[in-house]
């Protein structure tokens, strides 16, 4: 066991958020160039110290090495990501429009909101913990950051601040830049306290719906950028249930347990037909049947997945399937029920290695299941190729509800690239219009800023007449020379 560290005073986090407001300025007028060698630098600490942090990390989570290697490659490639998303300049949407006979110069670019208040996530200790996306793109984006670590991986989070401060301190980043906190109550003061401007929040959806209330709450509301959860629905439609029984099932087993079922891109909720499914949920409930017990990352995830699984069984028309081993351990499990039962518990989140089948006859029953379930950050469809003209009204159903559309692929995967999103309607997130993975993600933390007839000296450089090299759209033709 390792030791926790000591819960962050009032004092403790007003001080940190008032050296971030001091770097604020410093850092928001540094050059890209600046920022980028930064966020290599941030890469580079990493790896150094990738063995450390990852030993660490292993002992505090129960997560594999295997798993923590391939996290921590993911979480340094998304802070490199960011070093090109700031090399290319695209995100701050510049766009010059000179003066006319009857309207003025105007310059539109994006300026960062200031200082930001990132919370870790407990599955993800790294890419979604102290050094992860939400912290990278938000210092991409000129932002000091004060990080709330997560109580489930407490030296984690203190050996990677410590990467961070020093990929700072190197690339000669104002104090104050980066800053850790810890413990319920500094959580709250962090949210409430006036020097923070903007929210990233991954966990559960009890905890952050508190914090997106009180975000709203302020007598100045900032933005709050909750991801809160997700059951991330699987359709498999007849035919491919009967031509790839095997495959798909193996597919979903591994999905639905692996690390312990403890990622929001699990599938919750797999529809699969009456007739053509029935060996593809035979299947499959053999594989989960089968599946060792796993230790889950905290004794509070351990018991809230066993009353998850306490409101499934005990819902009306529920079918147990799969019944895997409680207490200290988390064994998979499957739940069955016919598509006009599927209400209450069994539309609710059980973060763990558990799914419910859904049983269905027609394709229309499938699209109303869809329009209900609320907002999701996946919906997944597993078809074949001679029916995908015939599909339609499911892929708008998807799009109406999810963040990313996946198609004869499971969702469990989320690429680090430009084009990823990571995101999707309530209660998936608090907030559709943006992505916590891609380039995209540096958006949360800038707001839009338009000079009017302003003197060249004052101008940021990307909107004087001389720049070259980024994408900007001048009199409404985009150009990058």
């Amino acid at each position: 066991m390792t030791p926790v560290l000591a819960d962050s005073t009032p004092f403790d986090v007003s001080a940190a958020c008032s050296a971030a407001a001091d770097a604020a300025v410093e850092l928001g007028e540094s050059l890209r160039s600046e920022r980028s060698v930064f966020l290599h630098e941030l890469a580079n600490e990493l790896e150094r110290h990738r063995e450390a942090i990852e030993g660490v990390a292993a002992i505090e989570t129960s997560l594999s090495a295997s798993r923590l290697s391939a996290e921590m490659t993911r979480t340094v490639k998304q802070a490199r990501l960011f070093a090109d998303v700031l090399d290319d300049g695209g995100y701050l949407e510049a766009a010059i429009d000179h003066a006319t006979s009857t309207t003025p110069d105007t310059r539109l670019t994006r300026i960062p909101l200031g200082p930001v208040a990132v919370f870790g996530a407990s599955n993800f200790p790294l890419a979604f913990g102290v050094p992860g996306g939400d912290t990278v793109s938000a210092l991409a984006a000129g932002c000091p950051v004060v990080v709330k670590g997560h109580p489930g991986h407490p030296q984690t989070s203190r050996l990677a601040f410590e990467a961070i401060q020093r990929a700072a301190t190197t690339s000669g980043m104002p104090p104050g830049t980066i800053a850790l906190v810890t413990g319920i109550e500094a959580g709250r003061n962090l949210v409430l306290d006036p020097h923070i401007q903007a929210v990233g929040f991954t966990g559960s959806n009890a905890a952050g719906r508190i914090l997106f209330d009180l975000a709203s709450a302020r007598p100045s509301p900032i933005p709050f950028y909750g991801e809160l959860g997700s059951l991330n629905p699987v359709v498999v439609t007849a035919a491919a249930a009967l031509a790839r029984t095997s495959g798909i099932a193996a597919a979903l087993a591994s999905s639905i347990s692996g690390s312990a079922g403890q990622l929001c891109t699990k599938p919750g909720l797999i529809f699969i037909p009456y007739g053509a499914g029935d060996a593809l949920v035979a299947a499959l409930a053999e594989l989960l049947d089968a599946a060792p017990a796993l230790t889950m990352l905290n004794d509070g995830i351990q018991q809230r997945f066993t009353q998850s699984i306490g409101a499934w069984t005990a819902a009306e028309a529920a079918s147990v399937l799969v019944n895997g081993a409680q207490g200290g351990s988390a064994g998979p499990h499957l739940i069955s029920v016919d598509i006009g039962r599927l209400t209450g518990p069994l539309l609710e989140e059980a973060f763990g290695p558990a799914a419910v089948i859904v049983r269905y006859e027609t394709q229309e029953q499938v699209v109303a299941a869809l329009q209900s379930v609320g907002g999701q950050l996946t919906t997944s469809l597993l078809f074949e190729d001679a029916e995908a003209d015939r599909l339609g009204s499911i892929a708008q159903a998807m799009k109406g509800r999810s963040g990313r559309l996946v198609f004869n692929d499971i969702p469990t995967g989320v690429a680090v690239a430009w084009s990823m999103t990571h995101g999707g309607p309530y209660p998936a997130t608090t907030n559709s219009a943006h992505t916590s993975v891609g380039s995209a993600a540096i958006k949360r933390w800038l707001r839009p800023v338009t000079y009017q007839n302003a003197p060249e000296a004052v101008l940021p450089p990307e909107l004087r007449e001389g720049s070259r090299g980024i994408p900007r759209r001048i009199n409404g033709s985009l150009t990058t020379s």
